[in-house]
This record gives structure tokens, sequence and C-alpha cells, in this order.
């Protein structure tokens, strides 16, 4: 018995420690952002892009208040409520004290200062596609932007939820550097990709998730419910979405549909975002969508 039990906490022992290995926290290669430096007027287009604002500026902001970055906009969600941190340059509340490779850390890896998970609620699974020279201009728009010293609220997250390490498990199992369309793409497909699975995160809306939260690559922009579990994102693959490239190029500039409906709720500030793009960018999304394998799911 004695050896059984000696065998068996072994086992166990090497078990959590496979674990632990398995979650440890990753970072990005410091190489890649030694030598860059941002330029504020690029990272504007990437701010956009990205939505930072729609997440981050207070509830209900409009307007300039947009650019004030100060958090607390609540995501209810199957796993628990995530409240947005301020990520203003304040020094204290916001993020004013990072250093580059900090924020990129946090951007791409999911990962803060301290070394800690961060919740995927931040679309990191999506960032991480993103060039270091846009997550060095990114930074530095975001420092020129007005800081607020408003606290951060913590998530309203139970177990296990709350355990942050668990997520470098989840990491391991969905988040991937590997562009969902592959092929043989024009410049202007592969600019659409990159703004569509990188910057503007569409797949984290318009994609079905599994039960752990994972997105389901092989449905791509298929439609998926929503976080909160009360509505439902487009199926907006070539299966569902019939618009020509002219017509996606319209509503991601004006808002408004073919059929003259206009865009309305969380869209709205993606289309808001998209408008203050170059008319080329949206044109490459537009590319890109076509490119998308057709689904047809009710």
């Amino acid at each position: 018995m004695s050896r059984l039990f000696s065998v068996v906490l072994g086992t166990a022992l090497l078990g959590l420690a496979g674990v632990f290995l398995l979650s440890a926290p990753g970072s990005v290669d410091s190489a890649a952002y030694q030598r860059l430096t941002g330029d504020a007027t690029d990272g504007e287009l990437v701010f956009w892009a990205a939505g930072c604002a729609s997440c981050h500026a207070a509830p209900a902001a409009t307007g300039n208040e947009m650019l004030v970055l100060s958090g607390g906009q609540a995501f209810p969600s199957a796993f628990g409520t995530f409240l947005a941190p301020n990520i203003s340059p304040d020094p204290t509340n916001g993020i004013g004290g990072w250093s580059l490779l900090q924020f990129a850390n946090a951007v791409t890896m999911g990962v803060d200062p301290e070394g800690a998970h961060l919740y995927p609620a931040l679309p990191y699974a999506a960032y991480t596609k993103m060039q270091p020279q846009d997550v060095a201009d990114l930074k530095a728009f975001m420092d020129t932007l007005p800081a607020s010293a408003e606290p951060n609220k913590p998530h309203e997250i139970g177990f296990p939820f709350n355990i942050r390490r668990s997520l470098g498990v989840w990491k391991r199992l969905f988040v991937t550097n590997d562009w969902v369309i592959t092929g043989d793409l024009t410049p202007e497909q592969t600019r659409g990709r990159y703004i569509a699975e990188a910057l503007a995160h569409c797949g984290e809306c318009h994609t079905p998730r599994n039960a752990l939260g994972g997105l389901q690559r092989d449905n791509w922009l298929s439609g998926a419910a929503t976080p909160d579990g009360k509505g439902k994102t487009p199926n907006i693959t070539p299966g569902k979405l019939a618009w020509s490239e002219a017509e996606i190029v319209e509503y991601l500039t004006s808002g408004f549909t073919p059929a003259y409906d206009s865009v309305g709720g969380n869209m709205a500030h993606v289309v808001e975002n998209m408008a203050r793009l170059p008319e080329a960018d949206r044109k490459s999304v537009a590319a890109y969508l076509k490119l998308v394998p057709a689904v047809t799911v009710p």
C-alpha cells in the first residue's frame, strides 16, 4: 500500500507539474520590438481598426469622450461579467507606466505586466497576429490620449473561471498565429485578411464558439450567439451575405444596407471605426469576405 500510495502521489505531482508548465504565461519576442519607434499618426488608424474605444470608453460615451479610455463597460457572458479596464495614459489606474514590451505582451499575448493571464474578453486571440510595428504605433497614439484616474472595477467571475492560471491551457488550445483563410491571396485580399482576422477581430463576434469558449474555425464568420445569450450575430459568409463588394464597402462607410436599413447595436461602433479608415481598407475587407468559405446555416 505504501508503494502504491507513492506511485499515485508521484503521478499526481507530475501531472500538476505538467499543468503548471502548460499554463505558464508566454511573452513576445523582445528582439522584435527593441528598435521600433511608434508613429502616432499611423497608430490612430490601428486604434480605430482595432476598435479600442468601442470597449474601453466609459459607458454611454459619445464624440470626443470616446477617446477617454477610462473603462467601466460591462460585458456579460456565460463565464461571468467582464468589466473593461482603464487603458488611458494615467500612470496609476491606466497603462501610462507600461513599456512597449509590457503593452505588446498584454495586447498580443494576453499577459499583464505582473505576469498574470488576461481574460480573452480582450481579443488577444486575434491581436496575436498584429505586426510589431502596428503594436508600437498603437501605443504611440494611445499615449497621446487624455488620461483618466477612474479606478478599475473587478470582473464579476466565480469559480473556477476566476483561476487565471487555467487560461494558459485555454490559450494553448485555442490561440494560434495561423490565418483562417490561406492560399494565394492578392495584396488587397491579404490586407483585408489582416484587418478582418487580426485588427478588427471580426471572428470574435461572428464565429460560433464551443463549450470552452474557443472559436469554431471550421464555421468561420457563420454567425454566433452573443456572449450574453440574448441575441445572435449574423452569418457574414457568402453563404448568407449576398451583397456585392461595393455594397459591403458602402455599409462599412455609411451604415446603410442595400435595402436602406441602417446599422444598429454594437455593429454601429464597428461601422464608425471602419469609416475612419482609408476607403482602400474597406475595399480590402470586402474582397476578403468574398474569399471566406460559404456556410449556409439557419
